[in-house]
């Protein structure tokens, strides 16, 4: 008797206000943050439209369905994994949306996931950055003061899965964790079992990713061969298909927002659980009640370097670090932890984590194809509009954060920010660009060694790289070490760059860290 665990990732990120150019962030202050880097007028344009066509009506089906089962004395079940972001925006904007949920989790049928609070990439940061448990700690909390609830099932931002992340979960004293059944995890095994995350007691629930995606991505496809899918055909599926459980994990917005009342979705979703309850060997279970229930059959290892998402054909971390846009902004989040939460102001370490909302990254998704398509969608600005202002946003926090700490202790991080492309130190060769760029001192040190030799020999002849660490950067103890390297080789000389870059970045990170 298959459980049908049907759940619902709910979010929508503030996006950041691509308008903004370099004379503007001059007149934000600390105090100013973080609503001024973010369009909020947009913002509240955009929730207040999918909470009128998706989240009011879909809530509503939900409520409906959960009495109807009653009274025929079955169950009707949900999960719901809702970002604090979102919280955040409902109960601004729309707070209706915020009763119906209380409603739902009252009728003691809705079980509510645990998830990071700005849907963030904070679990990938690494095993000395307290930033991730920090996030699901504040998650856990706003959970239990807005609906009285503790969660007990893991839902990770995109489903980013590994063996560190599985840790994680585990040592926070969660029972299980959701992530997509991607086939080169599963190895030809069922996504319809429970498995056991490697070196942990955490139970393992997989996404079945097929039938779910016949929702989410194919209701309304009319060359699909399903094509029109209706409650009693899935529910037809469901019952013929093989398994302790069916994982079922779409986007809530997929109601309303991704596919039109107008297409029938709105109806297909009122009439599921009536069709579902139809069939004798299907119940509606909670991920908690499936965690419960079933035996692990197997174990589930993911190497760190092979992380796995429910994002894209790739089902990696492509989505949001697949180029070196994504990652330039990455690793500027990442290293400004320490400075920022150094502060000890909350309006920095709030925007700093604003920032990190996975969806900035996602926007500058560059590749084409099916998964390019996909990012279109969602985007809201181009990915060079998206980059530019992210990088803006980032080094202008930095150059708070090091304005709040002061002394040599906040010129190192002014020194380690990052800069925006149009002050990044952009590599050339007879003339051209050869496509290789430094916004950071960090960047220089792993740049210098990619670009050719004779793009080396031309910046440092020309005193290209002195002056951008001297007047860009700031930095004139490194311009003059810079200056006064003699070398005999090209080889040599990038060497001898790398060598002292190196000990320049160690010396202001113990700065830092003192």
């Amino acid at each position: 008797m298959p459980s049908i665990c049907l759940s619902f990732e709910v979010h929508q990120p503030y996006r950041l206000n691509t308008r903004l150019r370099g004379e503007d962030f001059s007149k934000i202050g600390a105090g100013d943050l973080p609503e001024a880097f973010f369009d909020n007028a947009l913002n509240r344009e955009i929730f207040l439209r999918v909470a009128r066509k998706c989240y009011i009506p879909a809530n509503d089906i939900i409520l409906r369905a959960i009495d109807e089962a009653k009274s025929l004395g079955r169950e009707f079940k949900v999960n719901f994994s809702v970002s604090g972001v979102f919280l955040e925006q409902a109960e601004k904007w729309a707070p209706e949306v915020i009763e119906q949920f209380r409603m739902m989790v009252e009728s003691g049928n809705v079980e509510l996931l645990e998830q990071t609070y700005y849907h963030s990439l904070a679990s990938l940061y690494g095993g000395d950055s307290n930033e991730f448990k920090e996030q699901v700690a504040m998650h856990r909390e706003a959970v239990k003061s807005l609906f009285g609830y503790e969660p007990r099932v893991f839902e990770n931002t995109e489903l980013l899965y590994n063996n560190s992340v599985a840790k994680a979960v585990w040592e926070m004293g969660y029972k299980g964790i959701i992530i997509e059944g991607v086939e080169r995890v599963l190895q030809n095994r069922s996504p319809n079992r429970l498995y056991i995350a490697a070196g942990t007691g955490l139970k393992v629930m997989t996404r079945n990713y097929r039938l779910s995606d016949d929702i989410a991505f194919r209701f309304s496809e009319r060359s699909w061969p399903g094509y029109p899918l209706t409650a009693e055909k899935y529910a037809a599926w469901l019952a013929a298909t093989p398994g302790d459980y069916i994982l079922i994990f779409i986007d809530y917005e997929t109601f309303g927002e991704h596919h039109w009342p107008e297409s029938g979705i709105h109806d297909f979703l009122r009439h599921l659980p009536r069709e579902v309850l139809r069939h004798e060997n299907l119940t509606f279970n909670t991920a908690s009640e499936v965690v419960e229930r079933f035996e692990a059959s197997d174990v589930i290892s993911v190497g760190e370097l092979e992380t796995i998402s429910w994002a894209d054909v790739e089902k990696s971390t492509d989505a949001w670090l697949g180029n070196d846009m994504q990652m330039t902004c990455f690793n500027a989040l990442k290293r400004a932890e320490k400075a920022v939460k150094r502060t000890g102001s909350q309006n920095i370490l709030r925007a700093w984590r604003t920032l990190q909302i996975s969806d900035h990254l996602y926007y500058m998704y560059s590749r084409r194809g099916p998964s390019g398509v996909v990012h279109a969608y969602f985007g809201y600005t181009d990915q060079m509009n998206m980059y530019y202002a992210m990088l803006r946003a980032l080094s202008h926090l930095q150059f708070l954060a090091s304005e709040a700490i002061g002394g040599s202790e906040g010129e190192a991080v002014r020194l380690l920010r990052v800069v925006p492309p149009d002050r990044a130190f952009h590599y050339h060769e007879d003339g051209r660009y050869i496509g290789l760029s430094a916004h950071s001192l960090y960047e220089l040190l792993h740049t210098i060694p990619l670009a050719t030799r004779e793009s080396i020999l031309f910046h440092m002849a020309c005193k290209h790289l002195e002056r951008w660490v001297r007047w860009t950067i700031g930095d004139g103890a490194l311009a003059d070490r810079v200056r006064e390297i003699e070398a005999d080789t090209s080889e040599e000389l990038v060497e001898r760059l790398t060598r002292i870059i190196k000990e320049r970045i160690s010396e202001l990170e113990s700065r830092i860290a003192a």
